[in-house]
């Protein structure tokens, strides 16, 4: 269901892509500066907490607006649907789409209260029960929950791409190849959770581009 008093500039796909843009561009820096502090591993020794944790911080900082750009690039494509939706198809959408949000933000306040807990106690912290509790939780909401969400959510993202056409075919099988891998083999490969954010860089840029060449004709 769409806003009748909607402006038409908010629904037109070039928000979308803006939307998408930003989500992209912010996850995946944040996904960057982690990787260049945090080891992927849920027994992660903590040993960036030291000298590191000023990145770590900057990431979790840009993670709340990452998920506001995707609420954002979310709601475009659902209201492209129009008459179409369908409303099993929307539950599914929409689900998995708010609980990958909801994830993601879990997984960041609990690595925000890592950051806390060391301020505040920083010899007691690294190497305890607590620390390796907080870290096994995040990594595991990150890489197993909120990655799977993820892969649901590029299953029905990527139809929606099919039924409106507001990209090229290419992107939306795309999207069910990488939601298939990320499904089925994100436990086996790490760098699986840059899939989406990139899947989602590379379709915002499509509708930009098709947007500009129907201005030109």
């Amino acid at each position: 269901m769409s806003f009748q008093g909607a402006p038409a500039g908010l629904k037109t796909p070039r928000a979308a892509a803006v939307a998408g843009i930003l989500f992209s561009v912010l996850l995946l820096t944040s996904i960057f500066l982690m990787l260049q502090t945090l080891r992927v591993h849920p027994r992660d020794p903590g040993d960036w907490l030291r000298a590191q944790a000023w990145k770590v911080a900057l990431a979790l900082n840009l993670i709340p607006f990452a998920g506001i750009a995707f609420l954002w690039f979310m709601g475009v494509l659902r209201d492209k649907l129009g008459a179409q939706e369908h409303k099993l198809f929307a539950t599914v959408f929409l689900g998995s789409g708010l609980l990958f949000v909801a994830l993601l933000f879990t997984a960041a306040s609990a690595i925000g209260a890592i950051l806390v807990a060391h301020t505040a106690l920083p010899r007691e912290l690294t190497g305890s029960v607590t620390f390796i509790w907080a870290r096994s939780f995040a990594y595991n909401l990150a890489s197993i929950y909120a990655v799977k969400m993820a892969g649901v959510f590029l299953l029905t993202a990527s139809t929606i791409l099919l039924r409106t056409g507001i990209t090229a075919r290419w992107t939306a099988l795309a999207g069910y190849v990488a939601a298939a891998f990320i499904l089925f083999g994100s436990h086996v490969v790490d760098w699986s959770f840059l899939i989406f954010p990139l899947w989602a860089l590379v379709v915002s840029a499509d509708i930009l581009v098709r947007e500009r060449d129907l201005q030109a004709d």
